[in-house]
């Protein structure tokens, strides 16, 4: 049967002219819901929140690989609440601080796994020696006699001015007077894992093992739980600092306290060596056989763990953190980083401190541990861009324990998020963001850095350290370091 267009049209017409003139005729919104004619639905008010951040890219680093040309992401309350295209964010959201993404680049910051952020000032002060020579002849005496914590909190302060310019948000510390590294790090805005050394010798503020066990203790005690970014720790040097009673001893300070451990682990063939003559064990078999490992135990360096040792490290979810830059310098050699990786071990990328790096820039770190497995294994394929990338961000997150909350953008994480700008030529052309932030990105090209919410640089301005302050103290102290330097080797 043929329908009547007519009669079916009339209760059309009649609603698209209610909808159109009811407005104008005087009936409020309310009016017309009651007459049943009732306009589409709104769309919702914006959410106000804290603040958005723009890129030309967004590289997420999520399990996913997501990465999104016109992204943006909401923070609210130092966390994100939303990730997506910058049409949806800005549809959704409206900011109290928008930060532009023209020419940049919007991804997590990144994390050093370990470092000894004050030794900034002694940065040249012994090179191109061996790292027990280094160590014992030269960085342990010139400790002894500079470092206090007016030193500590100077250099932790020049340490932290350097990784916010260069787009680190978290990292891993091993120093002496571990309150004032904290004291640094809450006020610079940075989140950082600050490790109270534990060592066998007199140091700077301890006296001997015993002695930097009970002042680390008290320390972890004042600052647990005192600011969600900073997290107290235990950081025994190494095995051939510490007896077998005193490592078990940190191990079960670290138990009773519930907090993490960082220490030197199998770093060179001399720390090897002497784990076989004084244990009958390599280092990873000893550290595991007293019991270490019970402890969430964050590995720096791993350089010479053993093929029977590397499946124990994802066993045990020891954290590695690779340290490239320091390990070819002090020539401590090469850690077998894709075979950890392929054995499922948490691998993580570090500076180490500036005296055996020279500085604390991550990309290098991140470019150079890429090219080393390339030539060491003579593949050009191992260690793609997006795996080293991820060392530095979600993986490194997630070898010292933090993945839960940092090392991508997702939301209900917290919001330690960078800018990097392509402003500069090197960027040109950008077929591939991945691979330009892995090959071609230094510190200089971070443009922009936040941690929980907080703005600690823009536009490469930092916002959150006095750096004119921190450079003349840092200069003073480094004549004073040199006078007296110069006049021990004139004797």
């Amino acid at each position: 049967m043929k329908t009547d267009r007519s009669v079916f049209c009339l209760p059309v017409l009649f609603t698209l002219f209610a909808l159109l003139f009811l407005p104008v005729a005087g009936f409020s919104e309310q009016e017309a819901m009651a007459t049943g004619n009732a306009s589409t639905p709104q769309p919702a008010i914006p959410q106000k929140i804290d603040l958005i951040i723009h890129g030309d890219y967004l590289v997420a680093m999520d399990n996913g690989g997501t990465v999104l040309e016109g992204g943006a992401v909401a923070v609210n309350e130092g966390v994100i609440v939303a990730v997506g295209k910058a049409a949806d964010i800005t549809a959704a959201f409206t900011a109290t601080q928008v930060l532009p993404g023209n020419n940049r680049v919007v991804m997590p910051g990144l994390v050093n796994g370990h470092t000894h952020a004050a030794m900034t000032l002694l940065r040249g002060v012994a090179e191109d020696l061996a790292l027990m020579d280094w160590l014992g002849n030269y960085i342990f005496p010139a400790e002894i006699k500079f470092v206090d914590a007016d030193f500590v909190r100077i250099g932790t302060q020049l340490a932290c001015w350097e990784m916010i310019r260069g787009g680190t948000t978290t990292f891993v510390d091993m120093y002496y007077y571990p309150d004032t590294i904290a004291e640094v790090v809450e006020s610079c805005g940075m989140r950082a894992l600050i490790s109270a050394t534990v060592i066998e010798r007199p140091s700077p503020g301890a006296d001997n093992a015993a002695d930097s066990l009970a002042k680390g203790l008290e320390f972890i005690k004042r600052w647990k739980d005192k600011n969600s970014r900073i997290t107290p720790i235990f950081g025994p040097h190494a095995n051939y600092t510490l007896n077998e009673a005193q490592l078990r001893a940190v191990r079960q300070a670290a138990i009773d306290a519930d907090v993490a451990i960082a220490i030197h682990m199998s770093e060179s063939l001399y720390e090897v060596e002497y784990s076989k003559k004084n244990y009958g064990r390599t280092s990873v078999e000893f550290f595991d056989d007293i019991g270490l490992f019970d402890v969430p135990t964050i590995g720096a360096h791993l350089v010479w763990p053993t093929d029977t040792e590397i499946p124990l490290l994802a066993e045990r979810r020891v954290g590695v953190i690779h340290n490239p830059t320091s390990n070819m310098k002090t020539a401590a050699g090469i850690a077998p980083v894709v075979k950890m990786l392929e054995a499922g071990v948490r691998v993580g990328l570090g500076t180490d401190g500036a005296a055996s790096n020279n500085d604390l820039d991550m990309w290098e770190e991140i470019r150079l541990a890429a090219f080393l497995q390339k030539v060491e294994r003579m593949d050009p394929q191992v260690m793609p861009a997006h795996t080293v990338l991820n060392m530095a961000t979600r993986g490194g997150a997630v070898a010292i324990g933090l993945g839960d909350s940092i090392g991508s953008l997702e939301t209900g994480k917290r919001a330690d998020i960078i800018q990097v700008s392509f402003d500069d030529v090197h960027f040109v052309p950008a077929y591939d963001v991945i691979s330009h932030l892995v090959y071609v990105a230094d510190e200089q090209d971070v443009s922009t850095v936040v941690v929980d919410g907080r703005i600690l640089m823009k536009d490469e301005e930092i916002l959150t350290v006095d750096t004119a302050r921190v450079s003349a103290q840092a200069k003073e102290l480094a004549a004073r370091i040199e006078k007296a330097l110069d006049t021990l080797n004139s004797k």
